[in-house]
């Protein structure tokens, strides 16, 4: 790694100490928030629900709201006199060379490449792996400002058909296209109303897709449930496609894909976010049956890779950790499954690649790999290059190679090529990030939640920073779903660390850093588990005399965005700035919207019963704030394309607050046009991270020594 240059080496000497800066400014006139008379009763309890309306996306009277509020917004911001130096040297760092680990299709290899500020990455391919690269498809000449994306690629097994998403904003919702890869013409019609869809070829004769059986309708808030899973003809209409597999009164979602070998389809059913069904069909069989491996959703199982007819399947049945099962297709239920690899002490995360099986376990938020042959004999434990998270090691069954990407919180993310015989890993890409990650030291602590229960937490910083509890200190976390938040880089925190910041981040229960059972410690009647950690973690850095309540700010997104909402309900004292991320704020009605249902597994609902109920409304965090209390500064962050958690959350818990807060910290909400549930391009990514950087420091009352710089 090259060091950094001179000019920034320079102004490194200046972080040391913080200049003071003058009170922020105090908005006293916020636009006004109509109030209507709506009231729900639950188990007869009225509960009040005055900005109802904002659920309307469509409205005029909605779109006037939030213009409104975006003027005040970006006024403010405007005011912040670094905010441009902040976004100018955020550009300067993200213009760096990124490259995706190749993957092979058919002949060619393809790869993802973004020369530095291109708003999407652009697919590259090359014959063979030393072959020269070609563009192959550019996604950023979708539109003219940049944010309609690219996902979803499926190939046919000779990698001469492909399917792929076009999504506007960024949104969930996408349009679907099939090409030619020899000369990318089109082959028939868009696929309409994709959401939560995916495609797997059968030979070059057609596909699998699973869709919504209602489709979609114009609103962004409406509720999608029942899949069917669909098998589509190529070169026929698609209200002809015939339907596979779909209870639409009992299954939320269903999904499928052929294994490599294609002599199998393998279905995965589920209603919620924990727990599926799976099936398997046999292809070769004409009129084959469906055979269910595993019914009920108590548990999580999927197809890790199969040899012929010996699947080889993840399940954390009766195993919360995790372990690796294998069973004949032919007499697939669970009675018959035997064990391949054992649960461990350590969360398990299996893939398969030129046949092996690789356990991806974290111990202690870190990652170790296990090779295995398909025996279940260990072959040897993967060197990596550092203490970090590594993610990968999946392929072909005939690879004799595989790629990796290595990260960790000061090291880029960097593609190593390993060696399946040998185990010898080989750097094959590492990016040129302008920054020197010596300047920089991680550390985990573990402290003690209001349970006693140990919480694992990394904090970075720069090398000598003086513990005087004045540091500006971002905490951030997710604590949901079975999400690990492990060791990352991010080009965007190195300014907060450069500047002298601290970022924190812990592992909070809800999460799946130590397998189920630590996620399920977070989940419905426990979830106040994860707002003490997350409490309990501000409070160890204030201890620590890491920072101070006057310096500290909370941050997360989506299930992140409803704990801080919740977290600075509870403990408004605990930090001086919060921005909550296209938060889920109205815990009585989230599950009305869009996939909300399927989130009951980790929330519960309103209607489940009268103690979920009250649980429910005493964190929700539209519901938990009163009036005359004073509230951290806030920026609530969402996006007009949004159509996984409704903007409506974040208008109801932005104006709500706006009515309750007293004292002079300010209440924004920041509504990104032609964006989604994150980002739709990195032009809008850095924009963001500009402003709430900005909005921090600024609430702070420090003058970050970036102010003193032009870029």
């Amino acid at each position: 790694m090259k060091s950094i240059t001179l000019l920034a080496a320079v102004y490194g000497i200046m972080l040391a100490s913080c200049t003071k800066a003058p009170q922020p400014e105090t908005i006293s006139n916020y636009p006004v928030s109509a109030k209507v008379d709506t009231v729900d009763t639950y188990f007869g309890t009225q509960v009040p629900d005055p900005y109802r309306w904002m659920e309307n996306d469509t409205t005029k009277q909605v779109a006037d709201w939030v213009t409104a509020q975006n003027n005040v917004t970006f006024s403010y911001l405007k005011n912040i006199s670094y905010r441009d130096t902040v976004r100018n040297r955020l550009l300067e760092l993200n213009n760096y060379e990124k490259l995706s680990a190749p993957f092979r299709q058919g002949e060619y290899y393809y790869f993802y490449k973004n020369t530095g500020l291109q708003n999407q990455s652009v697919l590259y391919r090359k014959k063979g792996e030393s072959g020269e690269p070609e563009l192959f498809l550019d996604p950023n000449t979708f539109s003219k400002d940049g944010t309609t994306t690219m996902r979803g690629l499926s190939f046919s097994k000779d990698g001469s058909l492909l399917a792929f998403e076009i999504a506007k904003g960024g949104a969930d919702r996408a349009e679907g296209v099939v090409i030619r890869t020899a000369d990318k013409t089109l082959v028939e019609d868009t696929i309409r109303n994709m959401k939560q869809s995916g495609i797997s070829w059968r030979g070059n004769d057609g596909y699998y897709i699973n869709r919504f059986v209602e489709g979609l309708t114009s609103s962004l808030g409406a509720k999608n449930e029942f899949q069917q899973l669909y098998y589509h003809k190529l070169g026929t209409n698609s209200s002809q496609d015939k339907v596979v597999f779909g209870d639409i009164q009992k299954r939320r979602f269903v999904g499928g894909f052929v294994t490599e070998d294609e002599h199998y389809l393998v279905i995965t059913t589920s209603e919620s976010t924990t727990g599926n069904e799976l099936y398997i069909q046999d292809l070769s069989v004409p009129n084959g049956k469906i055979l269910p491996v595993k019914t009920g959703f108590e548990s999580d199982q999927y197809v890790i890779e199969n040899d012929g007819p010996r699947f080889f399947i993840q399940t954390n049945l009766n195993a919360p950790n995790g372990k690796v099962v294998w069973v004949d297709a032919s007499n697939p239920s669970y009675q018959n499954w035997r064990d391949l690899i054992p649960e461990t002490e350590n969360s398990l995360n299996a893939s398969a690649g030129g046949g092996k099986i690789f356990a991806r376990y974290l111990v202690d938020v870190k990652t170790q790999i296990k090779q295995y042959d398909f025996t279940g004999k260990l072959d040897r434990e993967v060197e990596l290059p550092g203490i970090g998270t590594a993610g990968g090691f999946g392929g072909r069954m005939d690879d004799t190679d595989l790629y990796y990407t290595f990260t960790s919180f000061t090291y880029p993310p960097t593609i190593f090529k390993y060696d399946i015989a040998s185990g010898k890993s080989t750097e094959y890409e590492r990016p040129s990030v302008k920054f020197n990650p010596e300047d920089y030291e991680t550390k985990q602590v573990f402290y003690a939640s209001k349970d006693g229960t140990k919480i694992p937490m990394f904090i970075v910083h720069k090398k000598g920073i003086e513990l005087n509890g004045k540091n500006p200190t971002w905490l951030y976390a997710y604590g949901g779903f079975n999400i690990s938040l492990t060791p990352s880089f991010s080009t965007s925190r190195i300014v907060w660390l450069e500047n002298g910041g601290i970022y924190a981040q812990p592992n909070l229960r809800g999460g799946g850093e130590y397998g189920e059972e630590w996620h399920l410690a977070g989940t419905k009647m426990k979830k106040q588990n994860v707002f003490d950690d997350f409490i309990a973690a501000g409070e160890y850095l204030i201890k620590e005399k890491y920072t101070s309540s006057e310096h500290l700010a909370i941050n997360g997104g989506s299930n992140g965005g409803l704990l801080v909402g919740a977290v600075m309900a509870q403990r408004p004292d605990l930090a001086k700035v919060a921005v909550p991320q296209v938060g889920v704020m109205d815990m009585l009605r989230y599950h009305k919207f869009t996939i909300g249902a399927a989130w009951a597994s980790d929330y519960g609902t309103s209607e489940d019963s009268k103690e979920m109920f009250d649980y429910l409304k005493t964190y929700s965090p539209v519901h938990a704030l009163k009036p005359g209390v004073h509230y951290p500064a806030t920026m609530v962050t969402t996006a007009d394309h949004d159509d996984r958690v409704v903007p409506a959350h974040s208008f109801k818990f932005a104006a709500t607050l706006q009515e309750n807060q007293a004292g002079a910290n300010q209440v924004l909400i920041r509504v990104d046009v032609n964006s989604a549930h994150g980002s739709s391009n990195i032009t809008k990514s850095i924009d963001m991270v500009a402003d709430y950087y900005s909005f921090a420091w600024y609430n702070m009352g420090v003058v970050p020594p970036i102010a003193k710089k032009n870029f």
